[in-house]
Formats: structure tokens, sequence, C-alpha cells
């Protein structure tokens, strides 16, 4: 087999988001079992920074494991017709197919790269494109629809029923997804199936050996009480607020020692008298095994996000030992919750408070939920289980073993 090229908006290590951590993971695991992959980028830093600047110096480098990372020059953009547009996307707007073209040529692009992707297709077995809304994606396509695969992480948004990604997303090659919902919701906007795409659920790589020492998480921090834990980053869009409010109503009609931890970045109104009296603990940034201690000790953890395409803590919820609740409004958590038979979902004030209620005074079921989840995960994530559906799916596409 030649060489896998898996082509992103902006590399590096560290660089934070979902899509970036699932490239880096996917690209390395592969790396390691022998699969000859590169990394195909713009000199761009990251999402939060200039589109227009070019950072890296274009050319070749390398990963810290010996990938090689081939980086191309971005072109320079009209941010202000970029910025107009993407308020109404954001918004929830529909937008015409005129301002569509606008989003596409004025966000992130490098003509090099799609010229280079054209015209070295023949060194290149398959192109990998990560995530879908992206100029280095549609015009990456665009450049070789016949040796393109997406992974895709689609959500139901504006974005995604844009017409220019309907017209072009069903020539790919293949498609990747994270989870079922994502699949349905594909299926629904661009009919693959009709197209002939290949697909797959694949989900996310995770170690699963990881473990938890909750007796460690209560000497370190100090807390004793039960709590249900939150992990993650604390803003509107990941519903917190929601958290909170449901958190502190239950308190308020409820004889219960329970506290809500909070851990990860980010801020988020809380009101000041549960802190004070210690029913709300915001630890802020734990380290990793902290985190997973923490997960160990809880009563569950609570995913109250409504717009997940995975959800790494869930997963890591589930491999301490611990059940979940998830918002029934999130298609793909309450889809992994109903599968792996892990937790429960919950979709206003009282539907919290009895999951609550029954999670923490039943503690056997609390347990199998937890065992449930945890073999869910192994069985279908872990990472040895990944790489192989990887290596047999682009073995499917392209007629030969890998």
């Amino acid at each position: 087999m030649k060489k896998i090229g898996f082509v992103i908006p902006w590399y590096a290590d560290g660089i934070p988001g979902g899509a970036e951590m699932e490239l880096r993971e996917v690209a390395s695991h592969l790396h390691y079992a022998g699969v000859n992959v590169e990394i195909l980028t713009t000199c761009v830093r990251e999402f939060s920074a200039d589109w227009s600047v070019n950072y890296y110096k274009a050319g070749e480098d390398k990963t810290a494991n010996g990938m090689t990372i081939r980086r191309f020059q971005a072109r320079k953009r009209d941010t202000a017709a970029f910025d107009a547009v993407n308020a109404k996307l954001m918004s929830g707007a529909r937008i015409s197919v005129e301002e569509e073209d606008i989003f596409l040529r004025e966000m992130v692009n490098s003509p090099e790269l799609y010229t280079y992707l054209r015209e070295k297709s023949d060194e290149y077995s398959l192109y990998v494109f990560i995530p879908y809304m992206f100029g280095t994606t549609y015009n990456g396509v665009l450049a070789c629809p016949e040796k393109s695969v997406l992974i895709p992480c689609f959500h139901d948004e504006a974005y995604a029923h844009m017409k220019r990604f309907a017209e072009v997303f069903p020539k790919a090659a293949g498609m990747i997804f994270n989870a079922r919902p994502e699949a349905e919701l594909a299926e629904q906007l661009y009919g693959f199936s009709e197209s002939g795409t290949s697909t797959i659920v694949m989900g996310i790589g995770m170690d699963t050996s990881i473990t938890s020492d909750p007796a460690a998480f209560r000497e370190k921090f100090g807390i004793n009480e039960r709590f249900i834990l939150y992990a993650g980053r604390k803003d509107e869009g990941k519903n917190v607020h929601t958290l909170v409010k449901y958190f502190a109503e239950y308190i308020s009609r409820n004889e219960t020692d329970l506290r809500l931890v909070l851990i990860g970045g980010g801020e988020i109104d809380i009101p000041e008298e549960l802190v004070k009296n210690g029913r709300i603990i915001d630890l802020g940034f734990v380290d990793r095994q902290d985190k997973y201690n923490a997960m160990g000790a809880s009563e569950f953890l609570c995913q109250p996000s409504k717009n997940e395409s995975f959800s790494l803590v869930i997963m890591e919820s589930w491999l301490c030992g611990r059940p979940v609740l998830v918002h029934e409004d999130c298609a793909v958590t309450r889809n992994f919750v109903s599968e792996s038979n892990g937790g429960l979902y919950f979709g206003n004030y009282f539907e919290f408070e009895a999951c609550a209620d029954y999670i923490t005074e039943h503690k056997n079921d609390a347990w199998l939920m937890g065992c449930n989840g945890r073999e869910y995960v192994r069985s279908n994530f872990d990472w040895d289980v990944i790489v192989d559906k990887y290596k047999k799916f682009f073995g499917e596409i392209l007629g030969e073993n890998i």
C-alpha cells in the first residue's frame, strides 16, 4: 500500500480541539502499526490564530515519533467577508449559495496544498480529511474525490446544511463517523447510501488501561462527602449552567449531603452561597490522574451537553467504573448510554432528580452500569480494535489487504 495522507487545517502537538486530537491519535497509532502515514496541513498555527498568517515554515517536517508533516502556505483572506457570513451560520440561519461560496473561499485555504494533492495523488492510496467544514476539506475533496475519505465530525448545525457540501461530499470514497447518530444525520443530509460512498461508524480510540484511585482523590482534595462530577470546559455551550441550576434545585428540595464537583477550564456563574458552604466545588484544571481518581470517587459523571460528536469523559468515567447521566437532547451521548446500558438520561429537572436519586440509592445497579460501560468501551474503542477497523476499512475501499 502507498501512503495515507491525513489532511487538517493546522497541526502540532498540543493544539486543543477534538478533531485535532483525534487526528493526532489516529495517525500516530496507525504509524505505530506500520501504516505509512503523512500529515498534510497549512502553515497556520491553530484555530484561534489569524488564518492568513503563515506561522510555520512551508515544507517538510517531522513529528516526535517520526511521521512526516508537509506544510503548505495559506493564502490571504477577506476576514470581514467571512465573518459576516459566518455570523449568520453561527446564529443557525441558512445562507444563499453565493454566501456559501464566500464562506468557503475566505476561510482557511491553501491553493498550494490542493495542487500538491492533485499532482502527487499517485504517491498516495488515500487522503483522509478532518473535520468537514474547513476549506482544506472541501477544496481538498474537490481536488481528488476518488481518493478522499472524511472524518467529518458532523453536527446538526447550519454548516452541515450547506448546499456546496451536499454537492461535493457524496463524491468521496469513504466516510468515517464517530457515533451512530452522526451517521444517521449524514445519510439524511447527503444520501451516502445512494452515492455509493463507503461508510463506517468507527468511534474514537481510547487508552483502556487507565486506573482510578478514589481514596487518593479524597485525601488530596479533602472531599469526603458523596458527589456528582462534571469534567470538561465550563461554559454555556456545554450546558453546564443547567447542571448547576438543577443541582441547586436538587439540594433545596432534598435532605442530602451530595456535592457537585467541577473540574476543567472556563468559567460559569455559580451561586456564591453554594460555593461558600462547599456544596459546589470548582477545582479548575487538575492533572489527568486526578481526573480519573475523581471519576472513580464520584457517584456518577454528569455530561449535560446537548451537542457532542463523541465524549471522551463519558468513556473515561466508564473505564473508572462509574455510571453517567446525560441529556436526552444529545443524540450521540444518549445513544452511547442506551447501547451500553451504562447510565441514564434526563430532559428536565424532575427527570434529573429521579435519575440522581436512582443512581445514588441503588449502589449495585450503579456498579453494574459502570461495569457495562467499561466493557462497552473496551469492546468498541480500545486502540487495537480501532486500528484494526481503520486498516480493514481502508482495505475495503482500496480492494486490498492492509
